[in-house]
Order: C-alpha cells, then sequence, then structure tokens
C-alpha cells in the first residue's frame, strides 16, 4: 500500500512539476524591459556611479605614427564584482574636453579575464586611429589624462578562468581624467 501511495505522490508531483514547466511565459515587451531599469542602460547606471573601470592607459608612438596615424595601446581594467569579469570585445572613443583624439574597435583574442574584485591588462591594442591626426595629437601628451567619451564593451559576467558566463553588452560608457603614460619609441 505504501509502494502505491509513494508512486503516486511522485507521478502527481511530477505532473504538477511538468505544467508548471511546460506552462507558456509571455515574452516582455520591449519597453517594458527598459522599465525595469527606468530608461537607463547599464553603462548609464555606470556612469551615474561614477565607477572608473579603466585605471591607466599606456600609449605607445612610433615614427610610423607620425606618417600613418596610428597608435598602439594597452590599459589596466578593474573588477569591482565579486565575481569574474571576461572582455571579448571593445570599441572606445577618448579624447579632451569633448574632442575625439583617438578611437579604436578591438576583438581580444584570447579574451581579458578580469578576476574578482582585481584588474587584469588588455594586453597591446594596434591600429587606435589618431582622428586629429599624429602632429596635432602631441600638444595633449604633457596633460597626461584622457576622457573615454564613448566605450562599448562586449563582457561576460561570471566566468569561470575565462570560459561561460553571461554575456552582457556594455553600451556608453564614460569616464573623466583617465591617467596616460606616453611611450615614444624612435627605434624604429
Amino acid at each position: 500500500m505504501l509502494v502505491r501511495l509513494s508512486t503516486l505522490f511522485f507521478s502527481l508531483f511530477g505532473l504538477l512539476l511538468a505544467g508548471v514547466l511546460g506552462t507558456p511565459t509571455p515574452e516582455p515587451k520591449p519597453e517594458a524591459q527598459s522599465a525595469d531599469l527606468a530608461g537607463l542602460s547599464i553603462g548609464d547606471i555606470i556612469n551615474a556611479l561614477g565607477i572608473g573601470l579603466v585605471k591607466n592607459i599606456t600609449a605607445t608612438i612610433t615614427l610610423d605614427s607620425l606618417t600613418t596615424n596610428l597608435i598602439s595601446i594597452n590599459f589596466d581594467v578593474s573588477n569591482p564584482l565579486p565575481i569574474e569579469l571576461t572582455l571579448d570585445r571593445v570599441s572606445s572613443s577618448a579624447g579632451i574636453n569633448g574632442t575625439e583624439f583617438a578611437r579604436f574597435n578591438h576583438t581580444f583574442n584570447p579574451p581579458v579575464v578580469v578576476p574578482i574584485l582585481g584588474q587584469a591588462n588588455s594586453g597591446q591594442i594596434d591600429n587606435v586611429l589618431l582622428t586629429q591626426g599624429a602632429l596635432a595629437s602631441l600638444d595633449i601628451i604633457p596633460l597626461g589624462v584622457l576622457d573615454l567619451l564613448n566605450t562599448d564593451v562586449d563582457v561576460r559576467a561570471g566566468t569561470i578562468f575565462g570560459f561561460g558566463g553571461i554575456p552582457i553588452p556594455i553600451d556608453g560608457l564614460k569616464q573623466s581624467n583617465v591617467p596616460v603614460t606616453y611611450n615614444l619609441d624612435i627605434t624604429g
């Protein structure tokens, strides 16, 4: 008798579970999704909180830069969260007082893993375009800072050693007065 009751109980529980899991849920409307964050993007929230994700930038200018208007950079990024973040792609423009001086779009291979509450370096990013030209850009070197005017990042949150995670596009990041070190490489 006990075996029959337990079989009946598990059968009924299984039917209930199948009914709940099999019930279609309506897709949220696009306006409902933005209403959840009061119309703000993740980038808007990060900007409002003043969280500076980029700690510093190193720019390398070569003799060729004077004719190609291309430089190389790398940057240190920090993770203020108690979960690992992995950067897959970044697109950014930087400048001074609203004037763009540099722009790039880069896909990381391998992706950049930023540990829990830690920092990581981007590695060298080549072909950063000096939008005002190399000679005009030399004037900003003594300032020692750049503003990130608009940065979009494809990040995966909750990765484990860079694998898996939840893809989160973060658009419209802005950051003022990021320290910049300029290296003049005239050996080439």
